[in-house]
């Protein structure tokens, strides 16, 4: 019969502080750590082999954007003169398409609700944000002369 173990706390800790991180291995006691590649230009300048990212800020209003251009106000809205503002609550799949889409504020038209729906279906891809993300999409008529 095997016994069992008891894990307390202490312990438990003590072997986490202790452990090496994954990838890492544990140095033989005296030996010295590998030194750091140090980057030097030798004849030509270094560049930087990955292209800049832009940050979580310029990608959402890329994101809003690319709806924004994608919607269309549909005909039989402007005829009954509808308008309003539908939230459009949705994630990014990993192929870049908008997937899990819901309103999450009506604009009180079916109508709007399903163009802020199509809207977003149509955006294609887009950039890349982890989360649930919630834009408002304004549809509002204006006097045309």
């Amino acid at each position: 019969m095997r016994k069992k173990t008891r894990w307390t706390l202490p312990w438990l800790l003590c072997a986490l502080a202790t452990s090496p991180a994954r990838g890492e291995e544990l140095l033989p006691v005296g030996a010295q750590p590998p030194r750091p590649i140090v980057a030097r230009s030798v004849g030509t300048p270094l560049v930087d082999a990955l292209p800049p990212v832009p940050g979580v800020n310029e990608r959402l209003e890329e994101i809003r954007r690319r709806i924004e251009g994608a919607l269309e106000y549909p005909a039989t809205a402007q005829r009954r003169g509808l308008s309003g503002t539908v939230e459009i609550e949705f994630e990014i799949a990993p192929d870049g398409r908008a997937h899990n889409i819901d309103v999450a504020r009506s604009s009180g038209h079916a109508v709007l609700d399903r163009a802020a729906e199509r809207g977003v279906v149509r955006a294609g891809v887009l950039p890349q944000v982890y989360g649930r993300l919630a834009v408002p999409l304004h549809f509002e008529l204006t006097e045309q002369r």
